[in-house]
């Protein structure tokens, strides 16, 4: 740094040249209580299986893997795809945004849920589309446009449609598969 710069940032006045950015750093608050909210909402829900399994007798067990062995490969696909997403996913979330990392976990993440969103419409029910394929419409419609917002340097954009996405298209979607007498309740459950 030359001595009229530091006379200038002494003074307070911006001594970068304009368009450069500063490298980025994880705050402290992103850190240290994203992970602890994570933890925290895993631990609620936890609670609330546990609150319903004394309530109504249901016996937790082991998980059952067996049954996902017995489903058609398709539903294997579907089932892979949204476990891989929602680990990467929540590994992003709570990650450094921007670096390499974030870059290739997000295009890793981004053909997860392209394959999750795409294999839903070969899953019917008793033959027929049902409501939660509107989610795969949606996810469908949404990826490419969170995907066009990064490449555009719309950031606020990318993170709503992603966050967005992420909720609705696997935590959302993700709940409703441990509804009573669906697979992923048999799993586990059942």
């Amino acid at each position: 740094m030359t001595q009229s710069a530091v006379v200038l940032s002494i003074a307070g006045v911006p001594t970068e040249k304009r368009g450069t950015r500063r490298p980025r750093s994880a705050s402290p608050r992103s850190t240290i209580w994203r992970p602890a909210i994570l933890v925290g909402v895993g631990m609620v829900a936890w609670s609330v299986v546990l609150v319903i399994d004394a309530a109504h007798g249901l016996g937790l067990h082991a998980p059952r893997f067996r049954l996902l062995f017995e489903i058609p490969a398709v539903l294997q696909l579907h089932i892979t795809a949204a476990i891989l997403a929602l680990a990467i996913g929540v590994a992003l979330m709570v990650g450094v945004k921007g670096r390499a990392f974030h870059r290739v976990a997000g295009w890793t993440w981004v053909a997860c849920m392209v394959t999750v969103a795409v294999s839903s419409f070969w899953i019917r029910d008793h033959g027929h589309l049902s409501y939660i394929h509107f989610l795969s419409g949606w996810v469908s419609i949404s990826v490419p446009m969170a995907v066009a917002a990064v490449k555009r340097r719309d950031v606020k954009r990318h993170r709503a449609l992603m966050t967005n996405i992420f909720m609705g298209g696997l935590v959302i979607a993700g709940a409703f598969t441990f509804v009573p007498g669906r697979l992923m309740w048999r799993v586990f459950l059942g």
